[in-house]
């Protein structure tokens, strides 16, 4: 197993240089359309955003540059990690291809799911028990971590099932071990819904704890139905 990480750590370097000087870049070119996004996200939430610090405007732009660089480059860090991962593995070739693929989709599917179902209706919810006395104030650099980090999490939590079937095809966790430690798996969902939510409310955990356990479920459907034991 310490062969196997070694492996993954050096196949991870011959590509990390590439893929961050890619990051920068993407960043610069998407911060002159940052303006833009913020305000996409300001019409689709209803919410009107204020600043309390010289920089804060500025950091805000930075941080939706840095995310729309991240979420657009996807694809090219996905191959990069699975590359990294099979190599210990001898996964390649048209597997390294369906996996990179698979998660990509699960990925982008999860961000879209957010952006449209789940991230209204917490902000909603979240911003229902205003009233007449007491009014949200809501400042851009906090908008934007909650807006980022959620849809960030959700598309990262959709890829799970991807990895528990590479997690079985590699002979590491057997199906029989996921159905087995489903209380576990529950415990774990919970704990990471705690830590991938901007906001440790009930409302926020839910949303996404809910959708996570039901990917698990649907992992150990997918393991079943290609026959890995």
């Amino acid at each position: 197993m310490q062969n196997k990480l070694v492996i993954f750590i050096i196949e991870l370097r011959k590509s990390a240089r590439a893929l961050l000087i890619s990051l920068m870049a993407l960043t610069i070119l998407v911060f002159l359309l940052s303006s833009s996004l913020i305000s996409v996200f300001q019409d689709h939430l209803h919410e009107k955003l204020y600043f309390f610090s010289v920089a804060g405007p500025f950091l805000a732009h930075v941080k939706v540059a840095f995310f729309g660089a991240l979420y657009l480059l996807m694809p090219l860090v996905t191959y990069v990690l699975w590359k990294a991962m099979g190599k210990p593995f001898g996964v390649t070739g048209k597997r390294l291809f369906w996996f990179v693929f698979a998660t990509c989709l699960l990925f982008y599917l999860g961000t879209v799911f957010c952006y449209l179902v789940t991230l209204p209706f917490g902000v909603k919810f979240l911003l229902g028990f205003q009233s007449e006395d007491l009014k949200a104030v809501i400042s851009i650099g906090r908008f934007v971590n909650f807006v980022t980090l959620f849809i960030l999490a959700f598309g990262v939590i959709f890829e799970l099932p991807v990895f528990m079937i590479f997690s079985s095809q590699v002979g590491m966790i057997s199906r029989a071990a996921f159905q087995r430690n489903r209380r576990f798996a529950v415990l774990g969902i919970a704990i990471l819904a705690a830590l991938l939510t901007p906001t440790p409310d009930v409302v926020n955990m839910a949303l996404m704890g809910g959708p996570l356990y039901l990917l698990y479920e649907a992992g150990i459907l997918v393991i079943r139905m290609l026959g890995i034991d």
